[in-house]
């Protein structure tokens, strides 16, 4: 009988010692890439942010925050997702293990942050789904993107996918609302709650709009 690396298990069947420590590690370092990889991105927003607050009358970014899935939830994505438990196979499956949420005041604003983001060198975008063009059925919208981020690590240099979401003000509060509503039915909403929580979704798209046409005019003003 072998163990997960390879290594002979004992006569009694149980898994070396030594050969759990190294798994552990292996998953330790696999964690530990994504939250470098938010680090990166994270450092690179900040430049931009700390840029157009000093250097220009107006900053798009309004927020920034990130999340770092936890091993129990990775594990219950490979499972739902039947990814095969490896790590290769884990980082090209499921793309969604490191986030940064930007959230902005306007929805061009989300499309230029994006631009701007997508522009860097180093950053290589894989895949766009553009929410706010084309809004889900519930009414969820926001701007996504995975792209790689290079991770350099004392003997070798990662590339880590990492989702960025960018969204307005509203946009934002809209999906807070809907996942703390879905979370607490389970994910089975009555269908009235559904139809209410689309029609706050084309409300928040109507201000949003409405914004936009204010700015505009105080814009105009000079």
């Amino acid at each position: 009988m072998t163990g997960y690396d390879g290594t002979a298990a004992t006569a009694d069947g149980q898994v070396p010692l030594q050969v759990i420590k190294n798994l552990q590690k292996r998953v330790a370092q696999f964690h530990l890439s994504y939250k470098f990889a938010i680090d990166e991105l994270t450092t690179k927003i900040g430049i931009l942010q700390e840029e157009f607050e000093h250097t220009h009358d107006y900053s798009p970014i309004e927020h920034v925050r990130t999340r770092l899935k936890s091993m129990d939830s990775i594990i219950e994505k490979v499972q739902r997702t039947g990814t095969t438990p490896d790590v290769d196979a884990v980082r090209a499956r499921i793309r969604d293990i490191a986030g940064v949420r930007i959230t902005c005041a306007f929805v061009a604003d989300a499309y230029w942050v994006a631009d701007m983001l997508m522009a860097q060198a180093d950053l290589e975008v894989l895949e766009i789904k553009d929410y706010i063009a084309n809004p889900k059925a519930n009414g969820y919208q926001s701007l996504h993107l995975i792209v790689t981020v290079p991770v350099f690590l004392s003997d070798r240099t990662e590339l880590v996918p990492v989702e960025i979401q960018l969204r307005t003000i509203a946009m934002d509060f809209w999906a807070s609302l809907e996942h703390k509503i879905y979370y607490k039915y389970d994910r089975e909403v009555p269908a009235s709650l559904v139809a209410e929580l689309t029609e706050a979704a084309d409300a928040a798209r109507a201000l949003d709009a409405k914004m936009a046409t204010l700015r505009d005019q105080i814009r105009a003003l000079g």
